[in-house]
């Protein structure tokens, strides 16, 4: 396939971040990678969340390289790129596909969900043809074996992120513009959830630790209520109760989030963009997974587990284990879980380390998606 082909990504949002995280962060890698990329994105203001430099009123602009349009009018968008994403099952414009149909040189491709589940391996790239069109999709699943798409990692990440731990004076102006606290005697945490995570029973656990004192870093939006109720009505600002201090910051772009991650000693994190991004930071973390019906979401985080600490020790296991399954079930009774978990967290570093040279030592995932497009574009 040309180097220059000409990729079209297509992103409904639908959980806010999710969705637009892995659209951004796809479209620009691949960029990156010298593939021509338009990003049509149905709720722009959203998007601006994670991308400051994004204007939420304008229908066409381009930022970072990438051709960001708001999700295009069936009746307009009739010119096909040489390879169509089509996100999550976020569907595409019945114009489109009438264009895609006449055409039939382009490649469909459905842009999965990532799972560490083994079914995946067998349905990563089957064909799907279209019930009543004359086209074939083509499914692409993100995942952690070699049978999979791999992880939406960036080559030069471990350079990034290395430049940026040992400069001393972006460091400083990092925690500076967020208002971030700069005390070296406190774990610093990052606390990014969903709604339905049981955040009061963290905070009662760190702020009962009279072993050592602790910073939570929350980004303002769906946990900014849950903190303000904890900490009984007081709003924004740094508040402390007991051995516990809590920040509520602004909601950062992506390269921003990164850079929270890689301050934090232990990071909280939600769904599936900031779940690799927090394993490729080297840091101990705790996984909310996006809730399912019938608790089918539990089954997907079990499988992570599994591969995930193959390696640690039994009690090491037991420890995570059980702060994961805690904290996926509001019911539960957390303090404990979060005690056996902090025993062990010496050696939770040395595993969540281990475990990103591992990550990074894979391809990435745009170059097993640029070759899985080659591999199956109709001839012209």
């Amino acid at each position: 396939m040309n180097a220059r082909a000409t990729w079209d990504i297509f992103c409904r949002v639908v959980d806010n971040y999710g969705d637009i995280g892995i659209a951004w962060r796809l479209a620009r890698q691949l960029v990156d990678a010298s593939c021509d990329v338009r990003l049509f994105v149905d709720d722009l203001a959203a998007f601006a969340r994670i991308e400051p430099a994004l204007d939420a009123r304008r229908a066409r602009q381009t930022i970072a390289n990438v051709d960001v349009r708001r999700w295009p009018d069936p009746d307009e968008e009739t010119d096909v790129a040489t390879v169509v994403v089509e996100l999550l099952g976020c569907g595409l414009p019945s114009r489109y596909l009438a264009a895609m149909s006449a055409q039939r040189d382009s490649l469909w491709i459905d842009f999965e969900h990532l799972s560490a589940e083994s079914w995946i391996d067998g349905f990563h790239g089957l064909p799907s043809p279209h019930p009543a069109l004359p086209l074939t999709k083509h499914f692409f699943y993100p995942g952690f074996s070699d049978r999979t798409g791999g992880l939406l990692i960036e080559p030069d990440i471990d350079g990034r992120r290395a430049a940026f731990i040992e400069d001393a004076t972006a460091f400083d102006a990092f925690h500076n513009r967020f208002g971030i606290p700069r005390d070296e005697g406190c774990k610093h945490v990052s606390l990014f959830a969903y709604p339905n995570a049981p955040v009061a029973g963290l905070l009662d656990a760190f702020a009962a630790d009279a072993s050592r004192r602790w910073s939570v870093l929350v980004p303002e939006g769906v946990l900014t209520e849950a903190i303000t109720r904890w900490f009984g009505g007081d709003a924004g600002g740094t508040r402390t109760r007991g051995s516990l201090s809590a920040t509520t910051i602004p909601f950062v772009g992506q390269d921003d989030y990164d850079r929270l991650l890689w301050i934090c000693d232990i990071n909280f994190v939600r769904g599936e963009d900031s779940f690799v991004r927090a394993q490729i930071a080297g840091r101990p973390f705790v996984w909310h997974i996006y809730p399912q019906v019938d608790a089918a979401h539990l089954a997907k985080l079990a499988a992570f587990e599994a591969i995930h600490d193959v390696d640690l020790q039994p009690e090491v296991r037991a420890a995570e284990r059980g702060l994961w399954q805690a904290w996926n079930d509001p019911r539960a009774k957390l303090a404990p879980a979060v005690l056996d978990w902090l025993a062990v967290l010496s050696r939770l570093e040395a595993a969540a380390e281990a475990w990103r040279l591992k990550l990074l030592a894979r391809r990435p995932l745009v170059e097993n998606l640029i070759a899985f497009a080659a591999a199956r574009r109709p001839s012209p």
